[in-house]
């Protein structure tokens, strides 16, 4: 089957481990895009946090795609919304009093890319996370906030002992009503329950009429496990956790060792 669609992961994927974007893997996308296959960054961060890779891509216009924040929103490349799915204020205000409660950095990412904690102590992580994703970050309670506020996301962002500490509690107070994803070491993230990299790859690529079978995915880490599931030909990075990598057709050299421009070569 002809690869009509690419899913690209950001973080340990499309960028090396100094966070660019490899020569290679630039050439590559242009002569993707230049044979009309479309090339989407696939990723848990914002969109503020993936448009000037896509600028430097050439994944610009109406016909280009992101799929944003683990599936929660997809856009086309010029901003408008595709299809998104939010978490109520509700289960925000109960994610927020958990975190309190127990004194765990918590941060929610809102629609429009903005980061927002209700910690005045803001853990290292967070500050990374808003510079790493150009988002401003904010620090408003919820009950500064509007009453019927939603987000994308909510993560508890701290060192990763901390989380192995916590992540099971976590899982056990809000796995009933949310999407629970280890996204990395350093981040444990809770989406609307309907939302994964796999779903928002899928409701895009069905309103574009592309097949599974016509889709690449390439990824890295657990949170790229749904869109390995959905696609008909995957990824994984060899920097990559071994989880990843069992669900995945093929294992490719680092994102420091041209992986991606090696899969395209392979697939293409």
């Amino acid at each position: 089957m002809t690869i009509k669609f690419i899913a690209l992961d950001t973080d340990g994927t499309l960028l090396n481990s100094t966070g660019k974007i490899l020569p290679s893997t630039k050439k590559v996308v242009k002569t993707a895009l230049d044979q009309g296959i479309k090339v989407a960054l696939c990723s848990g961060r914002p969109i503020a946090g993936l448009k000037h890779f896509m600028d430097e891509l050439g994944i610009i216009g109406p016909d280009q795609y992101a799929i944003t924040l683990n599936g929660a929103i997809t856009r086309t490349a010029d901003g408008k919304i595709m299809t998104k799915d939010l978490v109520s204020n509700r289960l925000y205000r109960k994610m927020y009093a958990f975190a309190n409660e127990h004194h765990l950095p918590f941060n929610v990412v809102s629609p429009d890319s903005k980061i927002i904690t209700g910690d005045h102590d803001v853990d290292l992580m967070v500050y990374t996370q808003a510079y790493e994703n150009s988002a401003t970050l904010y620090i408003r309670e919820p009950d500064e906030l509007p009453s019927d506020f939603e987000i994308a996301k909510g993560c508890f962002a701290t060192k990763a002992k901390l989380l192995d500490q916590w992540e099971d509690k976590i899982r056990q107070e809000f796995g009933q009503e949310l999407y629970i994803v280890r996204a990395d070491d350093c981040f444990l993230e809770l989406l609307h329950p309907n939302v994964n990299k796999g779903t928002g790859l899928k409701e895009l690529t069905e309103k574009l009429g592309i097949k599974p079978d016509e889709v690449m995915a390439i990824g890295d880490e657990r949170n790229d496990i749904s869109m390995f599931d959905f696609a008909g030909t995957t990824v994984c990075m060899e920097n990559g956790s071994e989880e990843a990598k069992k669900h995945t057709d093929y294992v490719t050299t680092s994102n420091d060792e041209d992986g991606i421009s090696n899969a395209f070569e392979k697939f293409l």
